[in-house]
């Protein structure tokens, strides 16, 4: 089988391996897509994220979607959840499995990822897909989970002005999801032009830049601020513009990666406004609430893959996901 190989910085590489062996309660699967997400892109760029770093070469990809190639689910479309926590810690028995210490993850150089034509995986991780849903749909259910559970940890009310700092593929599934459950306001804030364009067409109803953003006299147009703001850009000048932007006793949900391993915010700003941060690590059980969504019509992933390129160009395929000239990169593997 054919695979993409992360060997270091910027230097991803088409390799063939051995077909995978199948242990029992694993399923084949013959992936199809694979979405590039910026922790993706941190790997390829960087080496890794924070302090976890490439120790060998490695299949990168956790957004991905295929088709059963054995056992029940053989033949039938599947989305894949790239999380397997070892469902005995006392995390995983709280049910927070999203923060299994002993958790494997595709992709994150201890284990291999999606990048690859075949690859075995515990089938109850295996999450059909509904008819009329594309292999693209399904890799775009990976990201669609980790903005649902950053929603969920917001404990929104309907009715409440919400701001999204950052409008990558997360930062536009949330404003869906703000529009969707019922937000009074969303006000998305994004440097990038093309982003905001996109998140206007998603239904924010308010787009600012990072200038105006800055100004806390922006956000006394909406009485004292956001009651919620979304921090998905993973830089300092995006959490400063959170916590300029939330109210007084609002929360700021941080889901955004940062390029090192250390983050700031202004303390003083933060203390006097007596806010909550949230801190967000990866997702719980979504994908059966995340088919729904987008089964329902309520949430669009389709529209956000604005590129699919062949496995032969996946080193195209990253560096053009580097440039974010676009908003979703999908690698097909057919």
């Amino acid at each position: 089988m054919r695979v993409a190989m992360l060997h270091g910085v910027g230097d991803i590489r088409l390799e063939d391996l051995p077909d995978p062996e199948v242990p029992e309660g694993y399923t084949l699967v013959r992936v199809t897509d694979v979405g590039l997400c910026g922790s993706d892109l941190h790997w390829f760029g960087e080496g890794g994220i924070g302090d976890a770093t490439l120790t060998r070469p490695t299949i990168p990809g956790h957004e991905f979607a295929g088709i059963g190639a054995s056992g029940e689910l053989d033949g039938v479309p599947v989305a894949v959840d790239p999380a397997i926590p070892c469902g005995r810690c006392e995390m995983c028995e709280l049910g927070h499995r999203n923060l299994c210490a002993n958790i494997l993850f595709a992709g994150h150089s201890t284990l291999d990822g999606g990048l690859a034509e075949l690859i075995a995986w515990p089938t109850p991780l295996l999450h059909p897909l509904p008819e009329g849903m594309t292999g693209a749909d399904g890799a775009m259910l990976e990201p669609l989970g980790v903005a649902l559970h950053a929603w969920d940890l917001a404990h929104t009310r309907v009715g409440d002005t919400i701001t999204v700092v950052g409008c990558g593929p997360i930062g536009l599934l949330t404003i869906q999801l703000a529009k969707a459950t019922g937000a009074g306001r969303v006000i998305a804030v994004e440097p990038r032009q093309h982003r905001r364009e996109a998140a206007a067409r998603y239904g924010a109803d308010v787009v600012l830049d990072v200038g105006e953003a800055r100004e806390a006299a922006t956000w006394h147009r909406w009485g004292l601020g956001a009651d919620v703001v979304f921090e998905i850009a993973g830089t300092d000048d995006a959490i400063d513009i959170a916590v300029t932007a939330v109210r007084p006793g609002g929360r700021v949900v941080l889901a955004g990666i940062p390029d090192g391993d250390r983050s700031s915010f202004p303390a003083h700003v933060a203390r006097r406004k007596g806010l909550s941060l949230v801190m967000v690590r990866r997702m719980k059980e979504m994908y059966p609430r995340t088919i729904r969504l987008v089964e329902q019509g309520l949430v669009d992933v389709r529209s956000m893959v604005t590129e699919r390129v062949p496995l032969e160009d996946v080193a195209g395929g990253f560096a053009r996901a580097t440039a974010r000239t676009g908003l979703k990169t999908v690698i097909g593997l057919t």
